[in-house]
């Protein structure tokens, strides 16, 4: 009765067709249903309204009235192209409604209904009504190039006044986009614009870029397959297809197998509040349901899709930079061949001068001896007093534990890297394939933070060139630990056959912390190419702790290099890496802003810099002792008194007091610098003390070692200089800043750039490459910048 009644109505004064009140099979009889009583509409029981139809035209604005008691109904003769669209633009006179205006248009295969003022919800459902509102009807798919259609535009309200309205339906002329020409349109938060654009033959990757001269306000762009509807409003673009948030730049990266029927939508949304660009929190309502103004948020932009690179660069990319590393492998074998040759003739001519020099040679011992037995007898501990306050120490007072002990100490710094490599990095790579599986499913790009300009995607990750470039660090991981390992074989065998010059002479070797060194920079490649596939807030630790790892073990070789009987267990030092990492987590998380962290992060600093410094300058020989006894303490006091006068004469170990004096200008400058400053970024904080720390140590050893009279090789100078270079240009591309999560993703992507090297990598990816040969090469210094001392006596090396 009541579907008769409303199609007796509708055709009261109208004797064609009505449209609106066909009844379609299935779910779409009943949808069809429920928008025909709506637009039917009753007032009070056994009311009716008044239905007129109107024949309409495109491009003419129709000023008319609405109430309850009347509805009218737009009709529309359109030829549907597969090039232009449709855009309905509505504005409501009237202020103070009661109840708002709703238009229906109904098309083909889709039915959509908006309200004016049309309410738009905010950060804690903050309501802004805007009175005009635009939106593009969305097209239905056609085989033919034009088809004719029917659409209705059905405007209705409940409110008893009489409501003035205007109503515009346009054709877009450029509905569908052109591959490389851009197209600028505006867009607010009640006038969203979509456009449509089609695969071109041959083309399966493209790049969708849209940019604005403005910061704010903030906008969302997203990329949606053809379907109605479309979703173009703030409260449900998210809910489909790709989508982020942008302020200046956005691009998506679009492929042809994502979409069947080869086209997409790009929809742009001007969203009602800006916090999610990184904008100011505008004020609260003071009522629940007030409405807020919204002000002018219409903001111009410019879209461009332009073809990604095909198959043949992503080919290019790899080969180019496996070539680069494996030229590296290449370029090892030449020199190590040369060095054979010259250290054979070396070897003969000083093997006679050692004869001379040398009538005695120290036998190794028999018995398994542990380290523990060393440091528990009495007068071991009497001898350590004896031998290392004294004012100049030769190597040989430092090199008295016996060499395999020494070994097994140090080999405990591989394995021990190895077990945590392990489980590190499994909970690590199923966290980060789990994120990106979120990504590829949600369509929320905002999660994580590529430069999206140079982000080429394979398979299911979404910056395949970001991982690739990490490949040099286990490259030159696994390279260094071969070096290593050839070095070691040879020194061996020089053992086994009681060679004067490895028995008597040169830096003790020991080749544990090299083989942790080659697995820490293998290990970082790992974790870097993890923490690429969805870069963020949360896992940027993953990029830095191996980086600790590193720092940390350079300076231990640099120190046991001096001091082989003395340099800190792998217990020792791991722990303390691992208090390093905890205060990263720490700072990532609580840093930002929080006074009492940087204040006590600042003190333990400061702290545990003097309690270093202590340590090294007197050797490790002081301690605390015990005070029982009024006596015991007054003897303490009269010794520690004593101590301070002989020392106010002048520092014993004048070397020594220098690097620890400028050590600790460093150290407290650094401090000072995080508690003024406090840095948003707190884990290159961290990694940047240790760098500074480990650069000071290194140009200490480099002085000390020339003021002894000691000289650096070749091969380690051309190591030295090849690596500082390199570091000067890695360091030049690490602050380019493509992108940052420090700031909102819409921010991040302000930094943005194209790809800069064979249209694959960006200059993230070029720090990458430089960085591990950089690194590579530091390793190769710490390796060789020693080996002039192979044929020099231990009691003639000096330690510093």
């Amino acid at each position: 009765m009541l579907l008769r009644s409303c199609w007796k109505s509708r055709h009261k004064n109208s004797p064609g067709p009505a449209p609106c009140c066909w009844i379609r099979p299935g779910l779409a009889a009943l949808l069809w249903l429920c928008v025909t009583q709506l637009a039917c509409g009753t007032g009070a029981v056994g009311e009716t309204k008044n239905v007129v139809q109107k024949d309409a035209e495109f491009d003419v604005t129709y000023n008319d009235t609405v109430t309850s008691e009347n509805q009218t109904i737009y009709a529309f003769n359109h030829t549907v192209s597969r090039n232009k669209g449709v855009h309905v633009s509505v504005d409501v006179l009237s202020q103070g409604l009661e109840s708002p205006i709703l238009f229906v248009v109904r098309q083909k295969q889709a039915v959509l209904s908006f309200q004016v003022p049309l309410i738009l919800r905010g950060l804690y459902q903050r309501k802004y009504p805007y009175n005009h509102v635009g939106r593009t009807l969305c097209q239905p798919p056609t085989r033919a190039a034009s088809e004719t259609q029917y659409f209705f535009v059905d405007v209705s309200t409940l409110s008893s006044q009489g409501t003035n309205y205007q109503l515009r339906v346009s054709r877009v002329e450029s509905f569908t986009l052109q591959t490389d020409k851009k197209f600028t349109f505006t867009a607010s938060p009640s006038q969203p614009q979509y456009f449509k654009y089609v695969f071109p033959d041959g083309v399966d990757t493209v790049i969708v870029k849209v940019n604005s001269d403005m910061n704010f306000p903030c906008s969302v762009m997203s990329i949606q397959d053809i379907q109605c509807p479309v979703y173009d409003l703030d409260n449900n673009v998210a809910f489909i297809g790709m989508y982020q948030t942008m302020t200046k730049k956005g691009a998506i990266t679009v492929q042809r197998k994502d979409f069947p029927s080869n086209s997409f939508y790009v929809v742009v949304v001007v969203k009602t509040e800006d916090e999610a660009c990184g904008g100011p929190l505008r004020f609260y309502p003071l009522r629940p349901d007030e409405l807020i103004d919204a002000g002018n948020r219409t903001k111009i932009l410019d879209v461009m899709v332009s073809p990604a690179i095909d198959s043949k660069v992503y080919v290019m990319g790899m080969l180019f930079c496996l070539g680069i590393f494996f030229s590296f492998y290449l370029l090892t074998f030449l020199v190590a061949c040369m060095e054979n040759k010259r250290s054979v003739i070396a070897k003969k001519n000083a093997q006679t001068e050692i004869l001379n020099l040398v009538g005695r040679s120290r036998q190794e011992s028999l018995s398994s001896v542990e380290e523990d037995d060393y440091d528990t007898l009495d007068d071991i501990n009497s001898d350590k007093n004896i031998v290392r306050t004294k004012k100049f120490l030769c190597v040989s007072d430092l090199a008295r534990k016996d060499k395999r002990v020494l070994s097994k100490k140090y080999q405990i710094y591989f394995w021990n890297i190895a077990t945590i490599a392990v489980f590190y990095a499994l909970p690590v790579i199923q966290l980060v394939i789990t994120y990106q599986t979120v990504v590829n499913v949600t369509g929320n790009q905002d999660i994580c933070y590529y430069n999206f300009l140079c982000a080429h995607p394979l398979g299911a990750l979404s910056a395949f060139n970001n991982i690739l470039s990490n490949l040099g660090y286990v490259m030159l991981g696994l390279l260094f630990l071969l070096i290593v390992l050839k070095r070691d074989i040879v020194h061996n065998r020089a053992l086994v056959r009681n060679d004067l010059n490895a028995l008597e002479c040169g830096i003790p070797k020991h080749f544990g912390l090299f083989y942790a060194m080659g697995t820490a920079l293998m290990m970082e490649g790992l974790l870097s190419a993890c923490y690429h596939v969805c870069p963020n807030y949360t896992n940027f630790q993953f990029d830095t702790s191996f980086m600790y790892m590193i720092a940390g073990l350079c300076m231990l070789k640099l120190y046991q290099k001096r001091h082989p009987d003395i340099n800190a267990s792998a217990y020792t030092a791991y722990a303390c890496l691992a208090a390093v990492i905890f205060f990263s987590v720490l700072g990532v998380v609580f840093g930002k802003g929080n006074t009492v962290f940087w204040i006590v992060f600042s003190v333990i600093h400061i702290l545990a810099t003097l309690l270093l410094s202590t340590q090294l300058y007197y050797m490790g020989r002081w301690r605390f002792g015990k005070i029982t006894t009024l006596g015991s303490c007054a003897g303490w006091c009269t010794s520690s008194t004593q101590t301070c006068i002989r020392q106010c004469s002048g520092p014993m170990y004048i070397d020594r007091m220098v690097l620890l004096v400028m050590g600790n200008i460093v150290n407290w400058s650094l401090a000072a610098y995080g508690l003024i400053e406090r840095p948003n970024d707190f884990a290159s904080y961290l990694l940047a003390i240790a760098i500074c720390n480990l650069l000071l140590y290194f140009a200490f050893y480099i002085i000390m070692k020339l003021r002894s009279g000691e000289r650096i090789q070749c091969l380690a100078l051309v190591c030295i200089l090849f690596t500082a270079v390199v570091w000067g240009f890695a360091l030049y591309f690490f602050f380019q800043g493509l992108s940052t999560w420090q700031k909102t993703p819409a921010e991040s992507r302000e930094h943005n750039r194209d790809c800069i090297l064979l249209s694959f990598f960006d200059d993230h990816d070029i720090w990458h490459f430089l960085s591990s040969i950089a690194m590579f090469g530091s390793f190769l210094v710490l390796l060789t910048m020693d080996d002039d001392l192979d044929t020099v006596q231990r009691d003639k090396i000096y330690v510093f």
